[in-house]
């Protein structure tokens, strides 16, 4: 590695010794019994930490910081562009209001080891339910609010919550989804069936309640006994979050607890450089891991102010919205996805809504989630003067993997890299066979077991399925799934998800730095690239454009100009010959581009509807457009 310096001493020290770097990381944990020792790989490959430990995850994020005096602090401020109100609440409110929804939770039956499922709006009771839960050794499931009945029937049958905490809708922009009929109709549908829920009454919206199965939040909670914190042993799952599985049936990722303490901790000063009393906003939702890591845990357990959002990039009220929040509250450390940036780039190309607000107090800005492009990356760099740090990790490691760690030093910035490897985490490049390959050479991402703290040991109640998924085809590492390669500095480059390399006459191409090439051209605001079946070259790429606003450009000649520039940029090799002006991607919720469905879609195969799609219809936009370069059904 050629950068010698604080990050590369703290990275070799890990690799020197690990059982000692992370037993000293856990000296920043409160603990009810402290670990002896840091790694038990007593059932390896499925690797676990801190077991003869004992924590709680609340007593981390509430409770000790109203015992160091800091109750008046504020823990929580919700602003909510979308019902015009923004509240704060402080480490003591919060500590009384998630005892109490505590007490009510325990009271019901509630106990160490249940689980419960969350379905909620971006309020701050969603975290609130999630610490109530930790405070009883509960292990929560948030499922995303507003998932379609049938998604949240097949978590509950797989997780089996004894209760589900749930508000009675969500506001978008222009309209309320109705979150009361959706949990009802899962309900309907499982055959598990829980012993009660609780629902938020939201004023936008008040639900019916279904008499002796239905619990009003206010009025369950009403004369209580307020609970206090349940020890639980290291290795005692704090929640199951479901990602996406290949074959259609969700995977449960299993956190758990003092592993999740131990990294969330060490992260938040090492990697986004703040602590007790800074501001940090995660711009994401409580239904994703970001959410999970940045907007509840992490944040509370290093004493910060975490910023709860309940609106979107644009349009509540417009591109500036993300600078208002920033600039009003005093964000220091902001995190958020390339998607996001992007809408606000397309919206506000020249950046003049920045100039409205101060931002001085900003020292960096976190993207992870999407593959961030360069474009994206100079434009913010340009607009806002603070790095832009692009880092990776994924749902299953519930934090970074490569990133530049501000806190420990900040390293050269290499865009279109998210920089380097985290202790705890050997990355490795590997060919087909398991091979490393050279410096600069694509291959498939992975990493060296045991994977480090606070990263998934298993599946919910599916040991052979982790193993399968995760384990099997490099044996000794963790498969990412992502393609990329590394430089001689040991700077990674995630160019695509394994999948999304295509094929081309027998030369592998990455879809990614194809993006990039269409992402430099100045009219373009967001693009995708696929590979479809070709007869004669196996896949041949397609690139699908969004146009920034304001671009007034004859469609045609934007895509004449970018198969020149990827003529230029990569090569004839990258037999890139079509593109397509479109006016949105598909995605999730979360700002992921929905590739492989679009791949389907071309190739005329039939596919199943994401669950987790934004909007279903711009899957027909995508068809029309297509048929009218001859491809996908009719």
């Amino acid at each position: 590695m050629a950068y010698r310096g604080a990050y590369a001493e703290i990275y070799d020290g890990w690799k020197a010794d690990p059982e000692g770097f992370w037993l000293k990381a856990a000296g920043g944990i409160d603990w009810v019994k402290p670990p002896t020792r840091a790694l038990n790989a007593d059932n390896a490959p499925l690797y676990e930490w801190f077991t003869d430990a004992e924590v709680n995850a609340c007593w981390n994020a509430v409770d000790r910081h109203v015992l160091a005096g800091r109750g008046d602090q504020l823990a929580i401020i919700h602003d909510s562009p979308v019902t015009h109100t923004k509240h704060g609440i402080t480490y003591k409110e919060l500590l009384d209001r998630v005892s109490s929804l505590a007490g009510a939770l325990k009271a019901k039956g509630i106990e160490k080891g249940d689980r419960v499922i969350i379905y909620m709006p971006m309020v701050p009771e969603a975290l609130e339910a999630m610490l109530a839960c930790a405070r009883l050794g509960a292990i929560h499931s948030v499922v995303f609010g507003g998932f379609a009945a049938n998604e949240l029937a097949v978590r509950i049958d797989d997780c089996k919550p004894k209760a589900i905490i749930a508000a009675s809708c969500g506001i978008e922009p222009n309209r309320v989804v109705h979150y009361k009929p959706l949990l009802d109709g899962a309900i309907e549908l499982s055959a598990h069936k829980p012993d009660f829920c609780v629902i938020f009454q939201r004023e936008q919206e008040v639900a019916k309640l279904i008499e002796g199965r239905d619990v009003a939040w206010h009025t369950f909670q009403f004369g209580v006994e307020p609970a206090d914190c349940v020890p639980v042993s290291g290795d005692h799952p704090a929640y199951i979050l479901y990602t996406s599985g290949t074959t259609g049936a969700p995977k449960g990722v299993v956190r758990p607890t003092a592993g999740h303490l131990v990294a969330l901790n060490w992260s938040m000063r090492a990697i986004y450089n703040v602590g007790v009393g800074d501001v940090f906003w995660a711009a994401s939702d409580v239904g994703w891991v970001v959410g999970h890591s940045y907007i509840t845990y992490g944040p509370l357990i290093a004493g910060c102010t975490t910023i709860v959002f309940e609106g979107k990039p644009v349009g509540t009220p417009d591109a500036g919205t993300f600078w208002r929040v920033i600039a009003e509250h005093k964000v220091k450390s902001f995190f958020t996805a390339p998607t996001a940036l992007r809408a606000i780039k397309r919206d506000d190309p020249e950046g003049k809504l920045i100039e409205d607000y101060n931002l001085k107090g900003l020292q960096a800005l976190y993207l992870a989630g999407e593959r961030a492009d360069p474009d994206t990356i100079q434009w913010a760099q340009r607009h806002l003067q603070v790095p832009v740090i692009d880092h990776w990790w994924q749902t299953e490691t519930g934090w970074a993997i490569a990133a530049n760690p501000l806190g420990i030093e900040e390293l050269p910035v290499k865009i279109g890299s998210p920089s380097v490897a985290m202790p705890g985490y050997d990355v490795q490049v590997l060919d087909e066979g398991g091979h490393p390959v050279s410096a600069g050479t694509l291959g498939a991402i992975a990493i060296k077991l045991p994977l480090p703290p606070g990263t998934l040991p298993t599946l919910w109640n599916a040991d052979e399925r982790f193993k399968k998924s995760y384990l099997t085809h490099f044996p000794g590492y963790y498969e990412t799934g992502d393609a990329g390669y590394m430089d001689e500095d040991g700077y990674l480059y995630i160019m695509a998800r394994t999948d999304d390399v295509i094929n081309v006459a027998g030369h592998r191409l990455s879809t990614g730095a194809m993006e990039e090439v269409l992402a430099g051209h100045k009219d373009v605001a967001e693009c995708a690239v696929i590979g479809v079946s070709d007869t004669l070259k196996g896949q041949s790429p397609l690139g699908f454009l969004c146009l920034n606003k304001g671009a007034d450009r004859d469609p045609a000649d934007v895509v004449k100009e970018c198969v020149t520039l990827m003529r230029e940029k990569i090569g004839p090799v990258a037999d890139f010959k079509r593109a397509i002006v479109v006016d949105r991607l598909p995605k999730t919720r979360s700002g992921k581009i929905l590739r492989g469905t679009m791949v389907k879609i071309a190739d005329g195969e039939d596919y199943k509807m994401p669950a987790t799609i934004d909007d279903p219809a711009i899957l027909d936009e995508i068809r029309v457009a297509l048929q009218s370069l001859g491809l996908a059904k009719a």
